[in-house]
């Protein structure tokens, strides 16, 4: 096991008023550190979706684990093989290489925390998702920066099946 040593040496506060918001209704996304911010030692942000909202379609990320705090409703998480209702207050953590999604839990809103550490620079996917979203680039180009982000999507019978259970 290697131990990584983030570098910075001041303080990181980011004020609510001032973060970044990319995405509306149904999926918004909080900007609050990027590795850069954080000497690598984690990207986070805030996930709001209203209810039954997609938060991430199945990925895995090779170099990263990623945590989820849920702040207030309920989310469904894909961990693996496993599809898991995660409430207010509950954790979790899904180790770097693992598929994991997530989606508010038809019928509740979902606000999250995510934290991604070692951090990864993710403020510009989330720009990219969010120009996505505008037409302004097609679906297909997320799979043109998938190594750049660390970010690596696949198909998951265990995500789709739960889709297909909520429709």
């Amino acid at each position: 096991m290697s131990l990584f040593i983030p570098k910075f040496d001041q303080t990181v506060i980011v004020r609510d008023a001032e973060a970044e918001v990319v995405g509306r209704t149904p999926t918004a996304v909080k900007l609050l550190a990027d590795s850069s911010a954080t000497g690598g030692a984690l990207s986070t942000q805030r996930v709001t979706l209203t209810a039954g909202a997609d938060g991430a379609r199945p990925h895995w990320h090779d170099n990263s684990a990623e945590m989820f705090f849920v702040l207030d409703g309920a989310a469904e998480l894909l961990s693996g093989e496993d599809v898991v209702i995660a409430e207010r207050g509950d954790l979790v953590i899904v180790p770097p290489g693992r598929p994991h999604a997530f989606a508010a839990v038809p019928g509740t809103d979902a606000d999250l925390l995510i934290v991604i550490t070692p951090g990864v620079e993710r403020f510009e996917y989330f720009r990219h998702l969010q120009r996505v979203a505008l037409g302004e680039v097609t679906p297909e180009s997320l799979l043109e920066v998938q190594e750049l982000y660390d970010n690596h999507f696949l198909r998951s019978e265990p995500w789709e099946r739960r889709n297909r259970r909520g429709a």
